[in-house]
């Protein structure tokens, strides 16, 4: 339950920051220019990966579908809270409210379908990955499986909100090469807490290496 409350938080505010964009000098590197939206986001992934290991692969899947709701969920309280009149001497009045959140439709409708496509394919390579592996090397089925599914998300989302008019093509290139290296940055960095996690569930559960709980049906 606390895995899945991360995730859910971390996919639904996503989508309600997404706005704001922010650049990020790496080291004299690279310059990322990316969204605020993406710093909660591969949350979603490392919690996916700990839950697929841990409680498998059904289980993951349910959490995947369960923050689909969470976030047309959350796109009614937005709509529902920008449909009644603001007071006058209200901090927020209607037409900045408007701003911040009138794109939250189409963030959500482009997140959801960037978000199903990588979420599934995520899941399906670790597991993938996983059977190759015997069970072993967590970080190669982490990173080899993150890597795929985070360069289709970050290119669908672009791709629909370039198509929709939130953000003009010129900026396509850019964003998605800034997006894709900092989500790759962000699960190689990660691993150390995806390997602590699952060495505490294994711990606390009594698992074998590579042993998945397993959930008896009534």
């Amino acid at each position: 339950m606390v895995l899945s409350a991360l995730f859910i938080a971390s996919l639904v505010v996503s989508n309600l920051i997404f706005q704001k964009f922010f650049h990020w000098d790496f080291f004299g590197i690279y310059t990322f220019e990316i969204s605020v939206g993406i710093l909660p986001y591969p949350v979603t992934f490392l919690i996916t990966d700990i839950i697929s290991e841990v409680y498998g692969k059904k289980k993951a899947n349910l959490v995947v579908t369960t923050g689909i709701f969470a976030s047309f969920f959350s796109l009614l309280i937005v709509y529902l809270a920008d449909a009644v009149p603001a007071t006058s001497w209200s901090p927020i009045d209607n037409s900045l409210f408007e701003k911040v959140f009138g794109a939250t439709a189409i963030a959500v409708f482009a997140s959801m379908v960037a978000y199903l496509l990588a979420q599934y394919i995520d899941i399906q390579l670790f597991h993938f990955w996983k059977r190759l592996t015997k069970g072993k090397h967590l970080w190669l089925r982490n990173n080899f499986s993150t890597f795929l599914s985070q360069f289709v998300d970050t290119f669908s989302v672009l791709f629909l909100l370039c198509s929709f008019g939130k953000i003009e093509w010129n900026l396509f290139g850019g964003l998605l090469l800034s997006g894709f290296l900092f989500k790759v940055l962000v699960a190689a960095l990660d691993t150390p807490f995806l390997y602590a996690a699952v060495y505490g569930l294994r711990r606390l559960f009594n698992l074998k290496p590579a042993e998945e709980l397993r959930f008896e049906t009534v």
